[in-house]
C-alpha cells in the first residue's frame, strides 16, 4: 500500500503488479495450496470461481474470465488505468478497484492488490502521498457491505452508478474516520503538553493514556488497583494525587461507588 501511494506518479506496470504480488504472498502457497506467485492465473484448476459454504452445496458468488483473456484483459485496464483521462480521478480509483478485481487475474490476493490501486488513483487525485485516510481500511470495516455491493455489480449489467454510490459513501466514511482519529491524536497532544514536565509513576502514565483514548465505564480506585495489579491503597493515593493537581476529578456520588473523571485542558478553557 505504502508503494502504490508513496510511488502514486508511477504507473501500475504488469511488472510492478507482478512484484507487489511476489512480496505479498512470499511463501507461494495460499493455506496449504501452492499458487502462482507473481504471475496471471493459468486456469490449471479448472475455472476462477469465489465460492462459499459446504462442499456438495457451494455456493458460487462469481466467476472469473477464462486465463486465456486475462494477458489481453489486463493490458486493456492498465492502458485505460494510465491514459484515460476523461475520467475523474476519484471516480477512476472506484472503476479501477471493480474492474481489477472483476478480472480476478491472480489465484490469490486479487482484493489487496485491488485497494492499493484503488488508493494509488486517489492519491493522484490529491496529487499527494501523504494520506490522513484510508479508503483500504474503511473498507475492511465494511466487508460485509463492500462483497454485498460487489457481488451484486458483478451479476448485473454495464450499469454499475449503485457501486460507484457505495464506494464515495465508503470514501466519505473514511474521511469522518481520519477527522475523528486526527481529533484524538491532536487531543492527546494538547494534554501531554499541557502537563509537561509534570512527574508521572508508571501507573498514573498509564491509566491516564487509557482514559485519553477512550477508557469503557466509570473509573474507580477498585478499577484503577484491579488494572495496575496494586493494592486499593496505592490506587487510591494515585488517584488522589492527580486530584490535588487538577488532572482528575470527583464524579457526583461518593461513598463505595467514588468515580473520577478526566479533566482536559480543552474542557477547562
Amino acid at each position: 500500500m505504502l508503494c502504490a501511494t508513496m510511488k502514486y506518479a508511477k504507473p501500475p506496470t504488469k511488472e510492478r503488479l507482478f512484484g507487489r504480488h511476489a512480496a505479498l504472498i512470499p511463501t507461494g502457497h495460499t493455506g496449504m495450496s501452492r499458487i502462482i506467485v507473481g504471475g496471471w492465473r493459468d486456469g490449471r484448476h479448472g475455472p476462477m470461481r469465489l465460492v462459499s459454504g459446504p462442499v456438495g452445496r457451494e455456493r458460487i458468488h462469481y466467476e472469473a474470465p477464462e486465463a486465456g483473456r486475462l494477458e489481453s484483459e489486463m493490458s486493456i485496464f492498465l492502458d485505460w488505468f494510465e491514459n484515460d483521462s476523461r475520467v475523474d480521478c476519484v471516480l477512476k480509483s472506484a472503476i479501477a478497484h471493480l474492474w481489477f478485481v472483476t478480472i480476478h487475474p491472480f489465484e490469490d490476493g486479487n482484493g489487496r492488490i485491488a485497494r492499493a490501486i484503488a488508493d494509488l488513483m486517489l492519491a493522484r487525485s490529491e496529487d499527494s502521498a501523504q494520506r490522513f485516510y484510508s479508503m483500504s481500511a474503511q473498507t475492511r470495516v465494511e466487508r460485509n457491505d463492500y462483497y454485498r455491493i460487489l457481488e451484486t455489480t458483478q451479476k448485473g449489467g454495464l450499469d454499475i452508478t449503485a457501486w460507484l454510490s457505495w464506494y464515495l459513501g465508503c470514501l466519505d466514511r473514511a474521511f469522518d474516520h481520519a477527522e475523528d482519529t486526527l481529533s484524538s491524536v491532536l487531543r492527546k497532544g494538547r494534554f501531554w503538553e499541557h502537563h509537561s514536565g509534570m512527574p508521572f509513576n508508571d501507573r498514573q502514565r498509564d491509566m491516564l493514556m487509557r482514559l485519553l483514548g477512550g477508557f469503557f465505564g466509570k473509573l474507580t480506585s477498585g478499577k484503577w488497583a484491579k488494572i495496575q495489579k496494586c493494592s486499593q491503597d496505592t490506587a487510591l493515593r494515585d488517584i488522589s494525587d492527580l486530584v490535588a493537581r487538577g488532572i482528575l476529578q470527583k464524579e457526583p456520588g461518593g461513598g463505595r461507588s467514588t468515580s473520577y473523571a478526566l479533566v482536559h485542558p480543552d474542557d477547562a478553557s
